[in-house]
């Protein structure tokens, strides 16, 4: 490496503090004073010119805006709210009854708003004729609004009992006829025939054509048209247009009552019309008293009659108020104008001395950028410049020109020791540049040893394997012989009772019935014990089987049935700790996805891995019933272990979830690591869920751990539904080895 040195030989203008400074009169900072001197001389007299003819703008301006527009905009506001209070007569005369609050508390907030904007006008003008009229003109506006808006509720509870009455007219009509009418029927058929009901005999005909029989028929039939009158003209009264024609309507009911009163009296003699009576006085009770029907339309008549009457008086009022209102407005409008056509002559006269200031301005610019910026300061910092391009480009080598003896000059000569400085920097960072190659070879290197550890996990977790299928094979092995002489036995002993059972038939002539159905007996118990033992023979014989096919491990991948495969190994984990404590229960719930289908996995891992979940789940929820019953608080509790799969769009979730003592924190972090188990020296080797971790890795997939202690844990397993391409581990597993904490 070359050492950097220091450049050699003076440096001058290294630093300002000893150079010589340029003259005052030669600085650029006192030619640039000199010109914006000018330029704020001008800016004063141009500032003075705009203050002088701004102070004649807002004298007009604040005429404008304290007396023009204030009065212009409050006539116009008093405009926009008369109209307002000219339509809120009409508008509460129509309004629904629904609405009517609304409309209301609208009109009474343009009230509120008419009088918020003529008040501030009035104080401002109470002597003006227009003003005094418009408030003479309100007064009675609003006093009229008032009185409809008191009228309005009574005149709606009026109209609903008007409603209301226009239903109960024709049904007691309609009541009172259906018994008039029957009885009419009856006494014309008597009068005819001389049947006063089927059961009855005749009457002489002297007797049912006599007077009194003829004069109850009349009344019957004088009833009922007295009835239709009073009905109809009741309804005529409630449609009635005019106060005046209800007065007639009345009193023509009168004389209908008297009458029908008379008829009433007659046929009440007979006793041959029962309920007539009350059904009659409640029709004409409608008619009658403050509440009847022409009392209730002429009530109501006589407030339409007042409202058109205020609704008249309004729309003459309404004609004075906006003709008041109308001369306000333009009257505020002339003095605008007036205001703003000043304004207007000020804001030209300034704008014509502001121009001329202007055009004085732009000329001296002009000649002091042409004449020292352009030719002088430009061309000297276009030269600076260039060479600083040139810098930044990296030459170094070419030495900085100074001349000169202002501003520029400090900075050509400033620049020149950056120059130096740069080289110096240069050296420096060719240094740098292979201390960060270096760097990076090192982390090459730090990625190869951590790819080494891996492979040597791997290696380590392949040899675990191998050796716990040796030990799987060997014991298996073992099992199986016995298992042969079991079965073969069996099936020797079934053929020699077949035999001994054709030597029977042969005898059955020298034996007695109770003899007969001992040995009988006996046979079918000894067959029925075969049976059995051949099926427990047979079914060791499949466990033996999965255990060497888990024994191998590793195979090729193949398309399998999750769902069943699952199935399998959870039985084969509760038959294994079932020989092991015959006490040992489990309840084993299956929540699979009917749509799970095949995936392409290493079935003897796979299968490896769920028989050692299922186990672990299984201890754990036998040791926490055993603890249950030691404390005598087992209550309902029931070892529950869940199977459940679930296929989504990108993956496979299968899990294993028991109702446990579940894993404490501490616990928890630790149990995927080699040879760490909660269980006792001879139950447990620590291998079960570090290896399936790897085969779960193995297969693409991951791991999950949910738990809560005291209530569960979940082992939950994450597949892809394509398996990436990969070296499965080989060799041999154990048997549920591993842990749940």
């Amino acid at each position: 490496m070359t050492e950097s040195t220091a450049p050699q030989g003076p440096e001058p203008a290294a630093s300002t503090t000893g150079a010589q400074r340029p003259a005052v009169h030669r600085r650029i900072s006192t030619q640039l004073y000199a010109g914006i001197f000018g330029a704020v001389v001008l800016t004063i007299v141009a500032s003075v010119v705009s203050w002088i003819s701004f102070s004649n703008v807002d004298d007009s301006q604040r005429r404008v805006s304290e007396e023009s527009v204030p009065e212009l905009a409050g006539a116009f506001g008093l405009a926009e709210f008369s109209n307002a209070l000219v339509a809120a007569a009409p508008r509460l005369t129509t309004a629904p009854s629904d609405q009517f609050t609304t409309i209301s508390a609208e009109v009474a907030t343009a009230q509120r708003e008419f009088n918020d904007h003529f008040k501030p006008l009035a104080r401002a003008n109470p002597t003006d004729v227009h003003v005094q009229e418009i408030s003479a003109a309100a007064d009675e506006l609003e006093k009229n609004i008032t009185t409809i808006t008191a009228d309005m509720p009574h005149f709606y509870s009026l109209t609903r009992k008007i409603e209301q009455l226009q239903i109960e007219i024709p049904t007691l009509s309609d009541a009172a006829n259906s018994i008039i009418l029957p009885a009419i029927d009856d006494q014309l058929f008597f009068q005819v025939t001389g049947y006063r009901d089927q059961v009855s005999d005749p009457i002489d005909p002297m007797t049912r054509t006599s007077g009194g029989e003829l004069l109850l028929y009349r009344h019957l039939n004088a009833l009922q048209a007295d009835v239709a009158q009073a009905s109809e003209l009741m309804g005529s009264a409630l449609i009635a247009s005019e106060v005046a024609f209800v007065e007639p309507l009345t009193e023509s009911f009168e004389s209908v009552d008297d009458r029908i009163q008379i008829s009433l009296s007659a046929i009440a003699e007979s006793e041959m019309v029962p309920g007539l009576e009350p059904a009659v006085n409640d029709l004409l009770a409608l008619g009658k008293g403050d509440e009847s029907a022409f009392q209730v339309s002429v009530d109501r008549l006589e407030i339409i009659a007042r409202q058109d009457r205020l609704l008249t008086e309004n729309q003459a009022l309404a004609v004075d108020l906006l003709d008041e209102v109308h001369a306000i407005v333009q009257t505020a409008q002339a003095g605008a104008d007036q205001a703003t056509e000043n304004s207007a002559q000020t804001i030209n006269t300034a704008r014509i001395l502001l121009v001329i200031i202007s055009v004085i301005g732009v000329i001296g610019a002009g000649l002091i950028s042409w004449l020292f910026v352009g030719r002088v300061l430009l061309r000297r910092i276009g030269r600076l410049s260039g060479r600083m391009r040139t810098l930044a480009k990296g030459d170094l080598e070419e030495e900085i020109e100074v001349s000169g003896r202002d501003e520029i000059a400090e900075m050509a000569s400033a620049l020149e020791v950056f120059r130096r400085h740069a080289l110096e920097i240069q050296r420096l960072n060719l240094v740098e540049q292979l201390a960060q190659e270096l760097s990076e070879r090192n982390d090459e290197l730090q990625e190869v040893l951590e790819e080494l550890s891996q492979a040597q996990d791997q290696i380590v977790a392949r040899e675990k394997l191998a050796a716990l299928g040796e030990v799987t094979a060997g014991v298996a092995h073992e099992i199986r012989n016995p298992l042969n002489f079991i079965n073969n036995f069996s099936a020797a002993s079934a053929e020699l009772l077949e035999e001994m059972a054709e030597v029977y038939e042969d005898l059955t002539d020298n034996l007695s019935d109770e003899d007969k159905d001992l040995i009988e007996e006996i046979n079918q118990d000894l067959n029925d014990n075969l049976e059995r033992i051949q099926s427990h023979g047979k079914r060791a014989n499949r466990i033996v089987q999965d255990m060497l096919l888990m024994g191998r491990g590793g195979g090729e991948t193949q398309m399998t049935d999750i769902n069943d495969l699952i199935h399998e190994h959870s039985l084969l984990a509760y038959h294994s700790a079932r020989a092991q404590d015959p006490e040992f229960q489990v309840l084993l719930e299956e929540e699979f996805d009917p749509d799970m289908g095949q995936l392409e996995v290493v079935p003897q891992d796979l299968g490896r891995v769920f028989l050692n979940f299922v186990a672990n789940a299984g201890y754990a929820t036998n040791k926490k019933q055993k603890e249950l019953i030691e404390a005598g608080t087992v209550g309902d509790y029931t070892p529950t272990v869940v199977l459940k799969s679930r296929r989504t769009d990108e993956s496979a979730i299968l899990s294993v979830r028991d109702n446990g003592s579940g894993i404490p924190p501490d616990v928890a972090a630790k149990i995927f690591d080699p040879f760490f188990t909660t269980k006792p020296t001879n139950e447990g080797t620590g291998l079960g869920l570090a290896l399936s971790n790897d085969i779960i890795r193995e297969h693409g997939g991951t791991i999950t751990v949910n738990t809560e202690p005291g209530e569960f844990t979940e082992m939950v397993v994450e597949l892809p539904l394509t398996r990436a391409k990969s070296t499965p581990l080989t060799g041999d597993g154990e048997d549920a080895g591993g842990d749940d904490a």
